[in-house]
């Protein structure tokens, strides 16, 4: 028995990898950035934070902050945030200092080191950040900052990732908007002393460093919210579960967070660590050995790691999509968050969404074509095992579809519901309910109008019908999607303007737009977003998911 997760990844891994040689969540595509190189005409069409501008110098306590201007009317301040030796803990930078030893104002951050498609790309000496300063903050706005981070299953993605360019996002919402790096894989979770979650430290970090710096661009240091999408989200999760970081930010927005996952156990870390020590063939006491490590051993090593998960060789806990994500190591995370523990009492303010077809770039990128009942029986069982696979064929919305005039009909539909569902939408609410009964306050939104997110397009269900899939509102709340519909233009500027009230007093309700209750401990009140009413409830509500059939985190109480 094994998690959604690990649904389709099993069968079709070897075709999957194929036809994406890249990562759908790969940093913007290189073939711009070099014909960027060629001209600065098509500097600015093709990559407009690469384009030359003017420069604007900044005083902040750890040194002069230069920055290059832009046509939306934000600055950008590219910037070192902390130093971390591999597999050691971060130390928040004492000086204003370029990313990788930059001294061009316009360089962009190199990624984290990652598996790229056919080798390592990055770099270890990554922990930076870019900040986005509109014109309309100045030295004592004490304007809000909105933090952002970047998601890609925890070991791909940084902060120049497409569509993450903050300019429109803080002009719009007179914010300032910082977009940040984090270790990755391996180096960011697999620390061979066994030390936990250094990719949540170096987000902790990250925080740290913004509160010191802000105020000198206009910004309180007191009034920050974090945010990210997929894994970006369940990383702002971790950090509502990390007592010692409480103090570092006022509000959180989780967006797609596939919270049915659950945080690894420190055992099941253990079983992760003990894998990857076997595979760079050195033992955690033999430091000399660790020590001569390459970083091509260390992304080799998680290579074999990250194919063991996705053949389904590991322990099923650990699932398939993130094997490696944050660890309930009871020393910085300290609650499961979930009906599995005791809640803990909360009071910060949150935004919970999820999009209408999260499920959609696996289902039918895994399966290009028409499932059958039996194949889809069959792999429900494969998934959930007893006693959860009879209780969900007999549930009619996750019921197979007959045959109609004979012909079989195609049940990818259902499949793609399910996990939806399963894994994003219904784990979603549930938490919202929980952090409403414990003392918090939880906006809950289904996105119903989305933009095509780069990987996407080449899966026919997400650029057809309407489906709006995984990392499809990304572009949407940046303020970056390429030649927006009206419909796409409208939900940008509802979803900017909630997130600009939401930042100065966390309440996302904004003149003009329909009200957004506050959730409770049964009717989330999830509104749909891009189009009017509430969203369905269907299978999420408090007796079906999380009770009649339990989530993975449950199931293997994690």
């Amino acid at each position: 028995m094994v998690g959604f997760q690990s649904l389709v990844i099993p069968l079709l891994f070897a075709s999957w990898a194929t036809a994406h040689p890249v990562p759908v969540n790969f940093p913007p595509y290189r073939w711009k950035s070099e014909l960027c190189k060629l001209s600065p005409f098509l500097a600015k069409i093709l990559c407009p934070r690469d384009s030359p501008s003017s420069t604007t110098s900044v005083t902040t306590p750890i040194g002069t902050a230069q920055g290059t201007s832009d046509e939306d009317g934000a600055t950008r301040f590219s910037v070192k945030y902390a130093q971390a030796a591999r597999w050691q803990a971060p130390s928040i930078a004492t000086k204003w200092e370029l990313p990788n030893g930059s001294s061009d104002v316009t360089a962009l951050p190199l990624p984290c080191a990652q598996l790229g498609s056919d080798s390592v790309i990055g770099t270890e000496d990554c922990l930076s950040m870019i900040l986005y300063v509109p014109s309309s903050v100045s030295k004592g706005s004490n304007a809000p900052t909105f933090m952002w981070i970047h998601g890609g299953s925890f070991v791909t993605g940084s902060a120049t990732d497409a569509g993450l360019d903050g300019s429109q996002l803080a002009a719009a919402t007179n914010s300032i908007v910082a977009v940040i790096q984090y270790r990755l894989g391996a180096l960011g979770f697999l620390a061979p002393s066994g030390v936990h979650n250094l990719a949540v430290a170096d987000v902790m970090a990250a925080l740290g460093f913004l509160q010191k710096v802000v105020p000198s661009f206009g910004g309180s240091a007191s009034k920050i919210t974090i945010a990210g999408q997929s894994s970006g989200a369940n990383m702002v999760r971790a950090l509502l579960a990390v007592p010692s970081a409480d103090s570092l930010f006022q509000s959180a927005i989780l967006q797609s967070d596939p919270m049915d996952f659950g945080f690894l156990s420190t055992s099941l870390q253990q079983d992760l660590l003990d894998i990857f020590m076997q595979n760079v063939n050195c033992t955690a006491s033999d430091t000399s050995c660790i020590n001569a490590l390459s970083l091509n051993d260390v992304m080799s090593s998680q290579n074999t790691l990250l194919d063991m998960a996705g053949n389904s060789e590991l322990d099923p806990a650990i699932g398939a999509s993130e094997p490696m994500r944050p660890v309930l190591d009871n020393v910085l995370i300290k609650s499961t968050l979930d009906s599995t523990s005791p809640f803990p009492k909360v009071s910060k303010p949150v935004i919970v969404s999820t999009v209408r077809n999260e499920a959609g770039p696996t289902i039918y990128g895994g399966f290009p074509d028409s499932v059958n009942d039996s194949l889809y029986e069959e792999l429900v069982s494969f998934t959930f095992g007893d006693p959860r696979t009879s209780r969900i064929l007999n549930t009619a919305v996750y019921a197979a579809s007959p045959s109609v005039d004979g012909v079989e009909a195609d049940q990818r539909p259902q499949l793609e519901e399910l996990g939806t569902d399963q894994i994003w939408r219904c784990a979603s609410w549930a938490f919202a309910r929980n952090w409403v009964a414990n003392g918090g306050k939880a906006y809950v939104g289904e996105y119903q109008v989305g933009a095509t997110y780069p990987g996407n397009d080449e899966v026919p269900f997400c650029t057809s019908g309407g489906a709006v899939c995984h990392q499809d509102d990304i572009e949407i709340v940046f303020g970056t999607t390429p030649n927006p519909t009206a419909a796409q233009a409208a939900l940008t500027k509802e979803m900017q303007a909630r997130y600009s009230n939401f930042l100065h007093n966390g309440n996302p309700n904004a003149n003009g737009f329909a009200t957004w209750q506050v959730a409770g401990t049964d009717n989330v009140n999830a509104i749909n977003l891009g189009a009017p009413g509430l969203a369905t409830v269907g299978a999420c509500n408090t007796s079906y998911w999380g009770n009649f059939v339990q989530f993975d985190y449950q199931v293997f109480d994690l």
